[in-house]
């Protein structure tokens, strides 16, 4: 599941049930490991970071973080069936509430979602003083952390980082039979590099371990119970969380969210994002049209999508810049899918490059050099959970049929969302049953879940669902818009709702609370 971290920031979702394997074969290998190893596992992990705590310094020079923010590091089993056996060091980040002492209500731990993106920059909201965030870092102490497998934490690589951020790339929409062919074969190579350059950690890199280290990570900052905010991925992570740790959850702001049913986890995900793609794609067309006295692109969403896909072919014979080919103006374009607020720059870009100016659209589109270690490591995170976490497709003609099929009303994500988790129909590693999210009674605390009525990368129906097996949820909906990441965005009512419950536990008496959109972008 491709998804996007917090309200404009950028970080890194995506079921035919014909050759998934049946749960607990071979093919797949057990449901869930030895659950109740790992249980023990746990328990004895958090019970050695509690007394072990946190010892902090300044920050790795790569992580490129003040040094008014200051790091240490947590340590998990890499298998938490054998919690005596090998180890990995979790970086994470803090910095502390700004309020007095007798506001503080504890650490507020962050993960931006991917799977794959690294959440040590969160405590610069409260360091650089971003206004709507100032209430809860009175409170909070602001944690991040690299998940397993990210970043500073013990980082994994499925091809060297020159390669991953190789360009120009060609159009993801297969021209035929050959190109669909040479489409499998970078699948299958790219999931035998990561077996080959990471094979070691890649059973254990599983949405279900990483809430386990969260966990872990609660016991070494000294908390009884959570304080967590998840976006994106990060909300499926907190579910996860909820479901095995209940009763050590305090407060929980899941924003975002991903559609916890296992039957979606993840390959019908990814289908059903591509299909909302579609509709925010059409909104951004139709926003440009609106404004064609600004852009001159079309004075509608068709005319708008015929100049697009004409600089799609022109970049295809002759990249702009010598780098930004059709693969690389795909890329950019799916911005347009998580934020409204990219919109007036993208449209002013491909404006630009119509009328006889490329600059724009290179400086937009073009890969950034500096960060192809971190791109290539979050995408290797991304492919290595995600096929670890569920069931995949073995089969191409299932990928085929379902892609194909779904191209035809949503064919402006569909093709490149499937060549990028191919992979996991060529994984050597197990696939697992996902888990069943669920909560029961009164034993998890209230739960703030936040959702975009739009939006695209994790459609709204995910949020509904969650809502469903968390009973005591209440979720809050930003109705007619689209950005993916609501809370601490432009909306003023989701951001009291927000304060209101992280800083005195407030969720009111409706449970489908509402709020108006947040003001539409201008040229």
């Amino acid at each position: 599941m491709r998804s996007i971290a917090l309200y404009g920031v950028a970080g890194t979702l995506a079921l035919s049930t014909l050759a998934i394997a049946p749960p607990g074969s071979a093919a797949q290998g057990p449901p869930h490991g030895d659950r109740v190893a790992e249980a023990r596992g746990v328990a004895v992990a958090a019970e050695r970071a509690a007394l072990a705590g946190v010892t902090y310094g300044k920050c790795a020079t790569a992580t490129r973080l003040p040094g008014s923010v200051r790091c240490g590091t947590v340590s998990v089993p890499l298998d938490y069936a054998r919690p005596d056996g090998e180890r990995l060091k979790l970086v994470i980040s803090r910095v502390a509430a700004t309020g007095p002492a007798g506001e503080r209500q504890g650490a507020l731990v962050y993960n931006p979602g991917g799977p794959g993106g690294s959440g040590l920059y969160f405590p610069l909201f409260s360091v650089l003083k971003v206004k709507e965030y100032a209430k809860a870092a009175r409170a909070y102490d602001f944690v991040g952390f690299d998940p397993r497998g990210v970043g500073q934490s013990a980082p994994i690589s499925c091809e060297a980082p020159a390669d991953y951020a190789k360009a120009p790339t060609r159009d993801a929409r297969p021209t035929s039979e050959r190109d669909k062919q040479a489409r499998i074969a970078d699948a299958k190579a790219y999931a035998e590099g990561c077996e080959r350059r990471s094979g070691h950690l890649l059973p254990y890199l599983t949405s279900l371990n990483s809430a386990r280290d969260l966990d872990v990570i609660r016991a070494a900052l000294g908390e009884r119970e959570l304080n967590f905010y998840g976006a994106s991925y990060g909300t499926y992570l907190g579910a996860v969380y909820a479901t095995l740790f209940p009763r050590h959850v305090r407060r929980m702001v899941l924003d975002s969210v991903v559609n916890p049913d296992p039957r979606q986890i993840w390959y019908q995900a990814n289908l059903e994002q591509d299909a909302a793609f579609e509709i925010r794609w059409a909104d951004w067309r139709d926003w440009v049209a609106k404004y064609d006295s600004a852009y001159h692109l079309g004075t509608d969403r068709a005319q708008v999508q015929k100049a697009y896909d004409a600089v799609r072919s022109e970049l295809a014979v002759k990249p702009a810049g010598g780098v930004v080919g059709p693969g690389q103006l795909q890329a950019a374009y799916l911005g347009a899918g998580y934020y409204d607020e990219t919109w007036p720059e993208l449209a002013a870009a491909l404006s630009a490059y119509v009328h006889g100016d490329p600059e724009p659209l290179i400086a937009e589109a073009s890969p950034n050099p500096a960060r192809a270690v971190e791109n290539e490591n979050g995408n290797a995170v991304y492919t290595a959970v995600e096929c670890a976490d569920s069931p995949w497709p073995r089969d191409w003609f299932t990928w085929d049929r379902d892609n194909t099929a779904l191209a035809r009303t949503a064919p402006f994500e569909t093709w490149d969302n499937a060549w990028m988790n191919l992979p996991c129909a060529f994984w050597k590693g197990p696939h697992r049953q996902p888990l069943e999210v669920r909560t029961f009674g009164h034993e998890l605390p209230p739960v703030l879940l936040v959702s975009a009525e739009r939006d695209a990368a994790t459609p709204h129906a995910g949020a509904v669902e969650l809502q469903r097996r968390l009973p005591r949820s209440v979720l809050l909906t930003e109705r007619r818009s689209g950005s993916h990441g609501v809370a601490y965005g432009p909306n003023t009512c989701v951001n009291n709702r927000v304060d209101a419950y992280l800083l005195r536990g407030e969720t009111g008496t409706d449970r489908t609370p509402t709020c108006g959109p947040h003001p539409e972008p201008k040229p």
